[in-house]
């Protein structure tokens, strides 16, 4: 983590602005909307306003600060862990005006704790402003699902065509560093930073797009079962999965990205392309080298075969319940951001991860093969 005090200008200023982006995002819609459970598998727009408040309350004024919660009553009800968000649309979270005087209220707090004992080496400070970007793009994917403004990238997403999107890097082997380095900010499963030894193999320079989805899904790609881990087939199976979530039969652009795929489903693409998926040290491997850096970056979560753990060394910081609770538990991991990921959370190091069969995430894919 970061060591020097970093001015307290400086982290109001990434406070400000990921409120600012906060608010836009919910500012057309009316109470009604922001309450309503619009999928099970997705919290209320609401709760999570509320939720980033009670976050930025217990850091910041309450653990940097020093000050007893704002609500303590409302502690449990914005734990994510205690308040699953099967449970969330159940339960009496903040609601209309009161909601977003509370916003208000804390970062009022926030900002008196900060101007009176500075911010210290940042790093709280820091963790809240991006736990605020990230749960910007989980309220994206709320969105998506609801089919509501904001779920989709509106022609702000980078294309592919021509030989570019055929086109493969070679990567010889090597020994390079894997993760964050130590002077700046990561979170705790990018650490600690290590030598990882990577075989040859190649990497595709752009994410698959959805022409070449296209071809997979009416060249049989849903139906050929020697493309499917068993896992994977019977999750198909079970719940009729015949495309990627969102086409429904709405035109698809077919020089963007392919989106809202699930692991089982990239996996099986990989397959029918005589490729697979890269694992997580050649994504990072390829992401930072100095030279023929893939292109497409940042435009879709990109799986990787590699299932969630931590790094040789980890440590939790500064609670258990930001990775290590997930580790071993079957989940796969996702490098790159997408175009809903604000680029001062998704680095080239971040790491994102979720389960196999997920796909409100704004998930694609980038193929890899052996040398």
């Amino acid at each position: 983590m970061a060591g020097n005090v970093v001015p307290v200008t400086q982290l109001t200023g990434a406070l400000d602005h990921a409120r600012e982006r906060t608010l836009a995002l919910v500012a057309g819609f009316d109470d009604a909307a922001l309450e309503r459970v619009w999928t099970p598998i997705m919290s209320p727009l609401a709760w999570d306003l509320g939720h980033i408040a009670a976050y930025e309350d217990l850091w910041i004024n309450h653990r940097h600060g020093g000050l007893d919660l704002l609500r303590p009553d409302l502690a449990e009800l914005y734990d994510a862990f205690e308040t699953p968000r099967c449970a969330r649309g159940d339960i009496r979270f903040l609601r209309g005006a009161e909601l977003f005087a509370h916003l208000e209220e804390v970062r009022e707090r926030t900002l008196a704790v900060l101007d009176r004992q500075g911010t210290g080496d940042g790093v709280t400070v820091e963790m809240v402003a991006r736990h605020e970007l990230q749960h910007q793009e989980t309220m994206r994917q709320t969105l998506f699902l609801a089919g509501l403004p904001g779920g989709s990238p509106q022609g702000e997403a980078q294309r592919f065509s021509g030989p570019q999107a055929e086109d493969w890097i070679d990567m010889p082997a090597g020994t390079f560093s894997m993760g964050a380095p130590a002077e700046a900010f990561a979170f705790d499963n990018e650490r600690p930073r290590h030598p990882v030894d990577v075989p040859a193999f190649r990497i595709a320079r752009t994410p698959v797009t959805n022409a070449s989805w296209l071809t997979f899904a009416e060249g049989g790609g849903y139906e050929r079962r020697e493309w499917w881990s068993n896992e994977g087939w019977a999750w198909k199976e079970e719940y009729d999965i015949t495309h990627p979530q969102g086409w429904d039969g709405a035109p698809v652009d077919p020089e963007l990205p392919a989106l809202h795929v699930s692991w089982f489903e990239a996996d099986a693409f990989a397959r029918s392309q005589g490729a697979r998926l890269p694992t997580e040290a050649e994504w990072e491997r390829a992401a930072t080298r100095d030279q023929e850096t893939p292109s497409g970056i940042g435009q879709a979560w990109e799986w990787t075969a590699t299932e969630f753990t931590g790094y040789p060394g980890f440590e939790a910081h500064p609670y258990r319940e930001y990775s290590e609770v997930f580790f071993g538990a079957g989940y796969r991991v996702l490098r790159g951001g997408s175009w809903a990921s604000h680029p001062h959370v998704a680095t080239r190091t971040f790491r994102n991860w979720d389960l196999p069969q997920r796909r409100q995430i704004f998930s694609g894919v980038r193929l890899a093969r052996d040398a």
